[in-house]
């Protein structure tokens, strides 16, 4: 069996079917993706017309993404550059 024929193609046809259901799939879940975006951007918007900062939510949820020890590697190198550049 030659290896070097991608997977897909079965005797120089591609298996359109296959792919093509792959492709719809790809389609709806980037359909699936923009709503979400939307509805985040929804809360954001909620959140400043409330007064919250939306940049300090935005970093909040970035850093609850993380672990508490690469969180804190992280500030600790932020802060000794910071320190070096004289801005602590």
């Amino acid at each position: 069996m030659d290896t070097s024929t991608p997977e897909g193609i079965r005797d120089g046809a591609v298996a359109a079917d296959e792919l093509r259901l792959l492709i719809e799939r790809a389609e709806r879940l980037e359909e699936e993706k923009k709503g979400i975006a939307d509805d985040i951007k929804d809360v954001m918007n909620e959140a400043k017309s409330r007064g919250f900062d939306v940049k300090a939510i935005r970093k909040i949820i970035s850093i609850r993404k993380k672990n508490k020890e690469e969180y804190q590697v992280e500030e600790a190198i932020l802060d000794t550059y910071l320190a070096a550049l004289g801005m602590r």
